[in-house]
């Protein structure tokens, strides 16, 4: 019997680490939104909350946005008809900061002094909610609730005269983690934050210069990868030509190691590296450090299947298909009521009742965040006739919150955060439980281990380790000491 716990949500899907958000952009092509809209489709599991895509046809700036996905948004002719010009850019969006507003979705779009100005973001700013009381208090006027906004401002409000300085002046003030891609009357900027947290690519579709959140959507348009753009680096586009800048001090880079373990789709490449490569080698390295008797490798679908496949190759235990997956389930089911809710995984996710009657399986996951999927995935095997149910993790624990553009819940609400593994276990009621070790997860990648010094990737969602200041976290934790203090000294 399922019981209300601190861990439930209101939905089925609420149990996995929710997508940041997607951006592409191309310049030089005739009917720029339309190849936009194409590889936003492509990046489409990266947020399907809303779609935006914003055009210029040298003279004025076109902005469709709604909120849902890009098909059905993006598919009619008439639309993309009034998206003109051969410059554009797009987002699809699962909001991190800010409501679940069309005023949110982006790009967001401003008139300033040195004319338009359009802008897709990736990521999180850190410190928006501090810079935004002092804009506001010297005037600034906001129409969002999104920390991307927070960078139009500074463009504005910025002292220095070209629009190129003051855009570096802008994101020189910001934390965090950013990805964008800026359009103007002048061209097209990419760029990344100085770590590289969130990723960005370039490619070359004929004359065209494309910019895109993974590869695959380079893929999907039929454009050439070119490169990675480099954290730090600008990357402006003006016509044919095409120039760096670098005004950020050099350090050593910090991206997203969740890339690989869950976010990026598994076809696509990221520095350097097979995403689905990684995930069965993630898998493999498992196998090795968390070995189990059983007669079965199962994943749960989809973003298990790599790694239960190289769990599967490393141990020698069969890979089935224990778990069937109903592609067409959206995030926004209606389920009135407690019991209804706790059945809303039984709608994504149904048993193989004949694969797993009597058999000892285990379960490969990329993640367990707050762990009620994971206790109602065991339970669904028991309910098929398992005679074991072993679940083993492609990652880490989830024991921190992340602050770069991804959406983890608050501390709190983190099972590993509030349990130690033989806990958590007792929990989801699995015979044994096992993640991956952070160590286990950089030899995935090709290193030796983690450097306690300084890793090369941001794995602060495990780890703690944050790369960069937490401003505006820190702010509310230092009035929420001071409002605990004043509750004790009254």
């Amino acid at each position: 019997m399922l019981t209300t716990n601190p861990f439930d949500l209101p939905d089925a899907n609420g149990d996995k680490l929710r997508e940041e958000c997607g951006i592409f952009g191309a310049s030089g092509s005739e009917g720029a939104a339309a190849l936009v809209a194409l590889g936003l489709h492509a990046l489409q599991h990266r947020g399907q909350e809303a779609a935006g895509i914003t055009s210029f046809d040298g003279a004025e700036f076109h902005t469709h946005r709604a909120m849902g996905h890009v098909a059905g948004n993006f598919d009619s002719p008439a639309i993309i008809g009034q998206l003109r010009g051969n410059v554009a850019c797009g987002h699809v969006r699962y909001s991190t900061t800010g409501e679940t507003a069309l005023r949110n979705v982006q790009p967001l779009y401003a008139d300033l002094a040195s004319g338009g100005f359009a802008i897709a973001h990736n990521g999180n700013i850190s410190n928006a909610m501090r810079l935004r009381r002092d804009l506001v208090r010297r005037g600034s006027i906001f129409q969002s609730t999104s920390d991307t906004e927070t960078i139009i401002h500074l463009v504005a409000t910025s002292n220095y005269r070209t629009f190129v300085d003051k855009f570096i002046d802008a994101l020189k003030r910001v934390e965090g983690a950013y990805s964008l891609i800026v359009m103007t009357p002048e061209g097209m900027i990419a760029c990344r934050d100085p770590l590289g947290i969130r990723p960005l690519v370039m490619g070359k579709l004929d004359d065209a210069i494309i910019f895109a959140s993974e590869t695959v959507a380079l893929d999907v348009v039929g454009a050439t990868f070119v490169r990675s753009i480099d954290p730090g680096e600008l990357v402006i586009v003006k016509g044919s030509e095409v120039s760096s800048h670098r005004p950020f001090a050099p350090t050593e880079p910090r991206p997203c190691i969740f890339e690989y373990v869950y976010f990026s789709r598994p076809d696509s490449i990221s520095e350097d590296r097979s995403v689905y490569t990684v995930r069965k080698e993630i898998g493999a390295q498992l196998a090795i450090e968390s070995p189990v008797d059983a007669d079965l490798v199962i994943p749960v679908p989809d973003s298990g299947t790599p790694a239960a496949i190289g769990y599967a190759q490393q141990s020698g235990i069969p890979f089935e298909l224990g778990i069937i997956r109903s592609h067409y389930v959206g995030r926004t089911f209606i389920q009135p009521n407690n019991e209804v809710r706790h059945l809303g995984v039984k709608l994504k996710h149904n048993a193989n009742r004949a694969l797993i009657k009597g058999k000892r399986v285990v379960l490969i996951d990329d993640s367990i965040v707050r762990g009620t999927t994971s206790l109602k995935i065991v339970q669904m095997m028991r309910d098929a006739g398992a005679a074991e149910v072993h679940m083993r993790i492609a990652s880490p624990p989830t024991r921190h919150s992340c602050f770069y553009g991804v959406d983890t819940p608050e501390r709190g609400k983190l099972l590993a955060a509030n349990m130690n593994i033989d806990e958590m276990n007792s929990y989801i009621q699995a015979d044994s439980l096992a993640f991956v070790s952070i160590d286990g997860l950089y030899k995935a990648l090709g290193e030796a281990n983690r450097s306690d010094t300084r890793p090369s990737h941001c794995d602060a969602c495990f780890t703690g380790d944050y790369p960069t200041m937490l401003t505006d976290h820190d702010d509310v934790a230092s009035v929420d000491q001071f409002a605990l203090l004043a509750e004790r000294v009254s």
